[in-house]
């Protein structure tokens, strides 16, 4: 069994790649791809699948998925603020959906139970296939992907009900307002099962998880969350899928929030690559071919009337003309709860004769040319806004600002926040330079958060941790981590990200600048280098070579990419200045004792003054430095005098600062 399963696999996913290569050459989305691979694949077709119940396990899974990042992004936060949306919104598309269809149905002759459940799975549309475009097409927080998305929510909550009804639409005995209680006893539980682990149970969990750093334990627990609860609702008699949403939002109120969705993302993509593909095995090709007329007809009166009622809906909450058509295109597919629904429909005897193949077509159609509308969707609506339309029509019911999102830009994205990520944060400070920290510390990022620092819990080797810092707006990323394989996968995510950003690079080792600069960083910085041109450079200092020269010479080897040091040999003409230029030559300082007899005399009177084998430089006192104090200057207790000469010389007048009747150590080298 296990190797049929594995069979089926490969078979899917070959056919995928080569059907998703095509389709993508053609410019046609992949979920298309996966709806054609699904029909070849399947038993009405080329029959290449031994066991398709196994694939549809493996596509529940990817629903599961899907609802739980989708939970991840819309937090309760958000949930709130679109709240209108969702019950105003989401109850007017699908009220109206359901009454509309209910009378066409009846009115061709099927009894009133089978219209209302037509209606049922009508009033549907695909989360799948909607969130998948908005998604990919970053307009998750415009108001037509907002509204979308709220009808959407409610839809997928609704048919927990929906599925409580349809044994006494069905005319099945049992006890509705007994089974109505349950349900709402249920609800209760899950909204204080969801309020209770945000605000406490998943933030303390993901903490600890989290404190470990340990990306194979946090992937294991965000897994284990989302399936836990969604296993969890099942149990409770409520979908999987609305347990796996809970699940994400529920994760969506902490801090590791982006973390976990980057995590879920990749599984999430292979997952519902099964869904799609498990629903186009269910079509019939045949009968779509017999019954072309009909499958088309079905198709197009279905999306007109939920592009109808969905428009009506979106207009009704007071959207300008655009959002509306946006939004009613957006939603006039089938969804894939329909087809959790029509396999309940078809145990209570629902499906009158081949309609259920009819009702599956008109799905895997609708869905399939969705994301052609979609993208359609903006080009319709700006043409019909070129003829005279009324005012209330162009501009809405009532005005609704657009929503502002505090997004950074022109700032620098610092990942890591060692020694090397707070230096440069610190700078950033000082230079008044507006930037984001990214940081794997649970407890650094608490600690710097409450501090006020604009810092994230998250793995910057994933795309969606680096969205999060808005990188695609950023003007330079500093990058200070020691692993070669993380620092090398940022810098590629990046780049590609942000074709225009400057990147900044701490590696540990020369040897792997090229292959930084390859994969697009603008400067590397090699540790063990910039440690040697520290040492030489202080080096350098200590032998009085001129601070310009150094500079010069630094700046040099840095252009040469370090070459000089590579290399081992010094060029002689080019960097003459190197010689020692006064070698024997110190900078000593003295200190004034108590009782020293030079106490209250001139410095004219001083015998070092004339010494022509010494210089003072500069006279500190009370830690102010005096360069080249004056002559009439007198000399005071606790004076430091700070002379350029020889050790012997200076010997010759350190009696002059010591006290009769104590000791005091004035002969102290200064730092030059």
């Amino acid at each position: 069994m296990e190797l049929e399963l594995l069979k089926d696999v490969v078979i899917i996913f070959t056919l995928s790649v080569i059907v998703i290569y095509l389709f993508s050459k053609m410019k046609v989305p992949a979920i298309v791809g996966f709806l054609l691979t699904g029909v070849l694949a399947g038993p009405h077709a080329l029959q290449l699948i031994s066991n398709p119940h196994d694939i549809e396990i493996i596509a529940e899974i990817g629903v599961i998925l899907l609802l739980f990042t989708i939970g991840i992004e819309f937090s309760l936060k958000k949930l709130k603020r679109i709240q209108r949306y969702v019950l105003l919104g989401g109850g007017l598309q699908v009220g109206i959906t359901i009454l509309i269809t209910t009378l066409l149905v009846n009115s061709f002759g099927f009894s009133w139970q089978q219209a209302v459940f037509a209606g049922f799975l009508v009033s549907l549309s695909s989360t799948a296939v909607v969130l998948k475009m908005i998604q990919s097409s970053g307009e998750i927080g415009t108001p037509h992907g907002q509204t979308s998305l709220a009808i959407l929510i409610f839809q997928d909550i609704i048919i927990v009900p929906m599925m409580l009804i349809l044994p006494f639409i069905a005319g099945n005995e049992g006890d509705l307002a007994g089974s109505l209680l349950v349900f709402l006893g249920k609800a209760v539980l899950i909204i204080g099962f969801t309020f209770v682990g945000a605000k406490y149970l998943m933030p303390w969990v993901l903490y600890h998880i989290a404190k470990t750093q340990s990306r194979e334990l946090f992937m294991i627990a965000i897994m284990v969350i989302g399936l836990a609860v969604a296993w969890l609702t099942s149990e409770l008699g409520l979908s999987l899928a609305l347990g796996a949403f809970i699940a994400g939002l529920i994760i969506s109120e902490s801090d590791y929030s982006e973390q976990a969705f980057g995590n879920i993302v990749p599984f999430r993509d292979v997952f519902t690559s099964f869904f799609f593909v498990s629903i186009g095995m269910l079509l019939n090709v045949s009968y779509v071919a017999e019954s072309l007329i009909l499958v088309i007809a079905l198709t197009a009166g279905v999306m007109i009337l939920k592009t109808v009622v969905a428009g009506f809906s979106a207009f009704m909450l007071g959207f300008p003309f655009k959002t509306t058509v946006i939004v009613a295109l957006t939603l006039s597919q089938i969804g894939e709860f329909s087809f959790i629904l029509s396999k309940i429909g078809m145990d209570y005897n629902l499906f009158p004769g081949d309609y259920y193949q009819a009702f599956l077509a008109v799905s895997v159609i609708s869905m399939a040319v969705t994301p052609f509308i979609i993208r359609f969707a903006p080009v319709l609506a700006d043409f019909i806004l070129k003829f005279p339309l009324p005012k209330k029509v162009r501009h809405g019911l009532r005005d609704i600002p657009e929503p502002k999102q505090a997004v950074m830009t022109n700032h620098m994205v610092i990942v890591g926040y060692g020694i090397n990520g707070r230096n440069v944060a610190q700078a950033a400070k000082f230079a008044d330079i507006p930037h984001v920290i990214l940081e794997l510390n649970p407890d650094t990022v608490k600690d710097e958060q409450s501090k006020g620092e604009i810092i994230y819990y998250g793995d910057a080797t994933q795309e969606t941790v680096l969205r999060h810092a808005s990188i695609e707006n950023a003007t330079v990323l500093v990058v200070t981590l020691p692993h070669t394989g993380d620092v090398k996968r940022i810098t590629d995510i990046a780049r590609g990200l942000n074709p225009d950003l400057h990147i900044i690079i701490r590696t540990r080792f020369v040897k792997d600048m090229k292959t930084f600069y390859d994969l697009g960083a603008d400067e590397v910085i090699p540790e063990e280098f910039e440690t040697s041109i520290e040492i030489f450079s202080r080096v350098l200092a200590k032998y009085l070579v001129p601070r310009n020269e150094i500079e010069k010479m630094v700046s040099k080897v840095r252009g040469d990419s370090y070459e000089m040091f590579r290399s081992l040999s010094l060029p002689g003409k080019e960097l003459s200045f190197l010689k020692v230029q006064a070698p024997e030559v110190e900078i000593h300082s003295l200190h004034v004792c108590n009782n020293a007899p030079i106490i209250g005399l001139p410095l004219r009177d001083m015998g070092f003054i004339s010494d022509k084998n010494l210089s003072l430089l500069a006279l500190s006192r009370n830690g102010h430095v005096m360069p080249h104090p004056e002559k009439e200057t007198a000399i005071q207790k606790n004076d430091i005098f700070f002379f350029l000469g020889k050790r012997e010389h200076i010997n010759n007048h350190m009696h002059l600062f010591k006290g009769s009747d104590e000791e005091c150590e004035t002969g102290i080298p200064a730092k030059s």
